[in-house]
């Protein structure tokens, strides 16, 4: 879905800068006119680590004309192998600063505004206004809630990415798209509270080259945005298996129902998911049921339901129909992504139900048997 171009251009740009930028300015469909476009964006990037350090790189590089970078965070020794953003020498510094330098050495012509403050549900409007386009870098989902509030509010398009261990998705999201395109919000991909169980980079890790592919694809689309090039990922998620090699795309639609008809004639509501006790899985896999555990590999790395089969949520969304069998079971650590693969799996025709309260229930019951 191409979209017009969110910025008017400059009038000129410098002879530097023409010169500097010159392998975008003869790209076919993008040439000097994007470019100026460009000068003229103005970007916000909300956290200048393992997503923000390369989109700011890319971005700078790019020649966006005004960039600001929002992050209360110092730099420690554990940041530089994926925050590229970030010097040995940084350690200690405000993450900020390292946005200001990099991108004086890479592109002159670029404002870097720093915002050393904590991106809240209170603040977020604020520092987020007058951009054109937001890039949501954060890593924790408290914070990523309240930049898609306060885009959401302020009509911004919001790119949106995440990363953990080998895997990632990258969407863009929009609350007041062009006439005639639905909007699309966080909540579509993921409801309130939908990941409260997900573990942190801290505790599964993070490899870093990904952070830096997906960094950049989240600069690539801020760019097709403002300059009204190609097709950016709105109503579709990307997501990536590292490990694998595999690129898959999940449809996005607006979660919200649509006006509901007549009393008469109103559809039945939507079968919820069965919610199974632990002695209730365990006996649905003896009568052939597959439990189906949807944590990521370092989660199941430290212990599983025996006999469950292994898949990662992620790869569950992108194609639900490679799930054969006609019962499952889901698994998770508390239950939560399993009502996401659940209904995926339900949608896909297959029986499936959840294991109420997940892995962290089935020990409980096993350690009280």
């Amino acid at each position: 879905m191409a979209f017009d171009p969110l910025v008017e251009p400059v009038a000129a740009l410098s002879d530097a800068e023409q010169t500097r930028t010159a392998r975008h300015r003869v790209l076919a469909g993008f040439g000097d006119v994007a470019q100026r476009r460009l000068a003229a964006a103005h970007i916000a990037v909300v956290g200048a680590g393992g997503l923000g350090s390369p989109a700011v790189l890319a971005l700078a590089a790019a020649g966006v004309g005004t960039l600001t970078v929002i992050d209360d965070d110092e730099v420690e020794a554990s940041n530089l192998q994926r925050q590229v953003m970030h010097r040995v020498s940084d350690v200690g510094a405000p993450k900020v600063d390292s946005a200001v330098r990099i991108a004086a050495e890479l592109s002159p012509t670029t404002v870097v505004r720093p915002v050393r403050a904590a991106l809240t549900a209170e603040n977020a409007c604020e520092l987020l206004a007058g951009a054109d386009v937001v890039i949501d870098g954060t890593d924790t989902f408290p914070t990523r809630e309240a930049v898609a509030a306060a885009c959401e509010q302020l009509g911004v398009p919001l790119v949106w990415g995440v990363v953990q261990e080998f895997h990632a998705q990258a969407t863009v999201f929009w609350s007041a798209p062009p006439a005639g395109t639905a909007p699309l919000r966080l909540a579509d991909l993921y409801p309130p509270d939908a990941a409260a169980d997900a573990p942190s980079c801290a505790q599964v890790g993070v490899l870093g080259a990904l952070c830096l592919q997906v960094g950049s694809l989240l600069a690539t689309e801020a760019i097709k945005l403002v300059t009204g090039i190609g097709e950016p990922l709105y109503g579709r998620v990307l997501v990536i298996d590292a490990l694998r090699g595999r690129t898959d795309e999940v449809p996005l639609r607006p979660a919200a129902a649509p006006p509901a008809p007549a009393v008469a004639d109103a559809p039945a509501a939507a079968t919820p998911v069965p919610q199974l006790t632990p002695d209730q899985a365990l006996a649905a896999q003896r009568a052939g049921a597959v439990l189906l555990d949807v944590r990521e590999p370092a989660e199941t790395a430290r212990g599983v339901i025996p006999g469950s089969v292994l898949m990662p949520l992620g790869d569950v969304l992108a194609d639900p129909a490679r799930i054969e069998a006609p019962r499952v079971v889901v698994v998770c650590q508390v239950g939560m992504r399993a009502q996401r693969a659940a209904r995926a799996l339900r949608d896909a025709g297959v029986e499936a139900s959840v294991l109420a309260g997940g892995l962290d229930a089935w020990m409980r019951a096993t350690v009280t048997a």
